[in-house]
Order: structure tokens, then C-alpha cells, then sequence
């Protein structure tokens, strides 16, 4: 059973979440403030690594309501994001230093009633499905996520890993992993600008749950005096202390992508992911009239 009683609800991060992006500065990325809201939060590790779905979603708990808190802000004029997931207090609303969650939440589920009564009458609602899906929560996350965990065999997932690394600038990537090579799955050389090379090592796992540090520090000590640097990637995602021992001081350098961020780079590479834009058609009465 989840254990979610310490967690704040939705409206209750609210302010916690303006709080976390006036320490980064008004704006960050949905890893970053996730980041900091727990920095802030003083919540223990066994809360923030909860999971929301681990069947359906890599997001823990805490990050599914901060979707939820965002999605609010943003309705409320105080957010606003970026294409590229950026978040950001908008500028005329900066000197906000705090909000009355009931007022927040009054104030976007009536704007959204009306809104729904213009098209047509319905019964009003407290639930918060009545309120537009965060974007972090869209189904078609939810429909990947089961693709990658439940139908996608072992080697065709190392197979999608390849070609994620090839399509990203990568060379003469090779799978390692089914000879036992102490928890690596692979190798390849990325190319900067066509000057400098990295040889990289790396793990790619199908996880439902969260990767521990220990998992990380395992990755780390096959992968010392054989690589520039390390890539761990899974279908799930990390504890904070995940996080902290991949960018230890001191140690060989660790990157992370999580089921989100995997994602979203198969979304921007359109490897399985198909964008598909609505043409919107209108008429310029004034270009006519000119003629």
C-alpha cells in the first residue's frame, strides 16, 4: 500500500512550488522542481520515492501532483511553460510571494465550469478530472510506458536504446550486456561537434519501480578506468540519492534518463511517436474587403 499519508496534496504544493522556482531563479525544468520542492520539503526518502503508477507512469507520486500544481498556476495566470518543458513565474507576477490554495482552486474549477456550460450543460463537479490533464500525465506517456514494460522483449528494447544513441550523435554503439560484463549493456563513442569524442558505457533497464543508488554505485564500479563517462537509462525512475551519487564530487560522471525524459527524446527523434498538427482554416474578412 502506497504510503502517501505524509504526502502534501495537490493544492497544498502550490506554494511550495513558487517557492522552488524563486530559489531556481523563476524558472526550471519539471526535474528541477521536482528536485528542489523535495530539497524544500524535508519529506523522508520512503514518501518521495513512492510511485504514482509504476503500471502505467515512471512519475513518483510527488511529481504527479506537482503536475497537477502547475497545471493549476498556469490556469490561475501566475505559470506559464515553454515548448521545450521549461516552467516559468511570469513576469507581472513575480512579486507573488504566496497563494490561498482555496482561492487557486475555487477560482480554475469555476473558470473551467463556465467554460464547459458554454458548449454544452452538464452537471458541475468537484472532481479534478474536470480540469484539462497535466501535459506530464497525456495518455500517450501512459500507452508508452505499457508498450516499454509489458510488450517490448529485453532485445528489442536494447535494440530501441541503440538507435535512440545512434539517432543522438552516437558512434559505433555495441550491446555488451549478454556476456556478462559486470551491469554493462553497452558502449559507444558520442561525437560534440565534430571535434571531441567521449566514450561513453551504458545501462538501459526496464523497470517499473525506482533505481537506488546502489544500482548506481554497482554501474560505477564496472564502469571505472573504461569510460569517459556513464549512461544509465530506465523505463522507471531514481531516488534522490540515485541522483546525488551520479553527480558525486569526485566520482566518474553519471548521466540519468528516466522514463520521462525517455520519452520525450523519442518523441523529439519521432522514433514510435507520431505528431500530428490540426490545420485551422479562417477567413480574412479585411484582405477582401481591400481588394
Amino acid at each position: 500500500m502506497k504510503n502517501t499519508r505524509q504526502m502534501p496534496k495537490y493544492h497544498e504544493l502550490l506554494n511550495p512550488l513558487l517557492n522552488a522556482l524563486r530559489e531556481l531563479g523563476g524558472s526550471g525544468s519539471i526535474e528541477e522542481i521536482a528536485q528542489k520542492v523535495a530539497e524544500l520539503s524535508g519529506l523522508p526518502e520512503d514518501v518521495l520515492n513512492v510511485p504514482h503508477n509504476p503500471e502505467k507512469s515512471s512519475q513518483t507520486e510527488l511529481e504527479y501532483r506537482l503536475a497537477w500544481a502547475r497545471t493549476y498556476l498556469k490556469k490561475y495566470g501566475i505559470l506559464d511553460n515553454s515548448d521545450r518543458g521549461i516552467w516559468l513565474i511570469v513576469p507581472e507576477k513575480r512579486d507573488i510571494k504566496t497563494v490561498d490554495p482555496q482561492v487557486v482552486v475555487k477560482t480554475v474549477r469555476d473558470e473551467h465550469k463556465k467554460q464547459k456550460q458554454t458548449i454544452e450543460k452538464e452537471k458541475d463537479s468537484e472532481e479534478d478530472a474536470d480540469i484539462e490533464i497535466p501535459d506530464e500525465a497525456e495518455s500517450w506517456r501512459s500507452i508508452l510506458h505499457q508498450v516499454l514494460i509489458h510488450e517490448m522483449s529485453p532485445d528489442s528494447f536494447e535494440r530501441l536504446t541503440k538507435r535512440i544513441l545512434r539517432e543522438s550523435g552516437f558512434m559505433q554503439v555495441e550491446v555488451t550486456g549478454r556476456s556478462g560484463d559486470g551491469g554493462i549493456d553497452g558502449k559507444g563513442i558520442m561525437r560534440l561537434s565534430g571535434l571531441l569524442s567521449f566514450h561513453v558505457i551504458f545501462q538501459c533497464k526496464k523497470y517499473k519501480g525506482t533505481v537506488s543508488a546502489s544500482d548506481i554505485r554497482d554501474f560505477r564500479g564496472a564502469m571505472i578506468g573504461r569510460a569517459d563517462k556513464g549512461l544509465f537509462i530506465t523505463t522507471g525512475t531514481f531516488t534522490r540519492d540515485a541522483i546525488r551519487e551520479a553527480t558525486r564530487d569526485g566520482a566518474p560522471p553519471i548521466d540519468l534518463v528516466d522514463g520521462d525524459q525517455l520519452a520525450d527524446k523519442l518523441k523529439e527523434l519521432g522514433l514510435g511517436i507520431k505528431k500530428e498538427m490540426v490545420e485551422k482554416i479562417s477567413v480574412d474578412t479585411e484582405w477582401f474587403k481591400a481588394i
